[in-house]
């Protein structure tokens, strides 16, 4: 298998270090209001479902089965924070993809001195949006798979671990193709080909995607650990993933 962990987490650090240079610093502010304002409100939503369904497990439980709850919370806690993190993710994305696509651009061409094609505004906003949809509708009919398997599997000693694995593994998935694909549909590459380019790097894009979820799914940090993820992906776009320029001999 391709790719390589370390380098994952060395392009997260450097996606923290480059939208601190000068120049780029003004590209992340509105990207951390709408960060904010998604954290209060998932935050303050999923804290009432944990301890709602919390509750209702307790009563649920008959007295000789209550020996497993603390098996059951620790699961539903995991089940949550993923839940949280990916939520928190997909909503925030779909309302700041506009600024974080700019941002993949500024910080593209701070890595290469050059820009992609440049777009209008009219022309960026609904491309971007549109482009949150196709990859909305792709995490919600795999993810909604994976919710099934959590249900069938909940009471199943070995199995229910065994899905949450695979839980996590998808999660990891998909915030590597969320981010990347910021840069990538900045050079308008079809998404089933991005897919491609990330699954033939496993190594790098399984971890990369695994860092910027257990980010998200840390209260606070999760409000900046989104631009750093693009510009993280920027990093990992330029020097892996973008199509190399062909040389035509003479």
């Amino acid at each position: 298998m391709q790719g390589n962990p370390a380098k994952a987490l060395e392009y997260l650090s450097r996606g923290a270090h480059i939208i601190t240079a000068p120049g780029l610093k003004r590209f992340i502010v509105v990207p951390l209001v709408a960060n904010l304002l998604v954290f209060v409100l998932t935050t303050v939503a999923l804290v009432h479902l944990f301890s709602d369904f919390l509750a209702l497990m307790m009563d649920w439980l008959p007295g000789w089965l209550e020996f497993l709850a603390w098996v059951l919370w620790v699961i539903f806690a995991i089940a949550v924070l993923f839940v949280y993190g990916y939520s928190f993710n997909l909503i925030t994305n779909l309302i700041a993809a506009p600024f974080y696509g700019v941002l993949a651009e500024k910080i593209e061409q701070h890595l290469t001195g050059a820009a992609p094609p440049p777009e209008s505004w009219g022309e960026l906003i609904p491309r971007t949006l549109g482009r949150e949809l196709i990859k909305l509708w792709y995490f919600i009919t795999r993810g909604l798979l994976i919710l099934v398997l959590i249900v069938f599997s909940w009471f199943i000693p070995g199995i229910n671990l065994l899905v949450l694995l695979i839980s996590g593994l998808w999660a990891a998935w998909c915030m590597s193709v969320q981010y990347v694909d910021y840069p990538a549909d900045n050079h308008q590459t079809p998404f089933p080909a991005l897919r491609k380019k990330l699954g033939r790097r496993p190594l790098t894009s399984y971890p990369f995607g695994a860092l910027v979820m257990l980010g998200s799914i840390v209260p606070i940090v999760n409000i900046f650990v989104m631009p750093i993820a693009v510009a993280g992906a920027t990093v990992y776009w330029v020097e892996e993933l973008r199509p190399q320029p062909t040389t035509v001999s003479p």
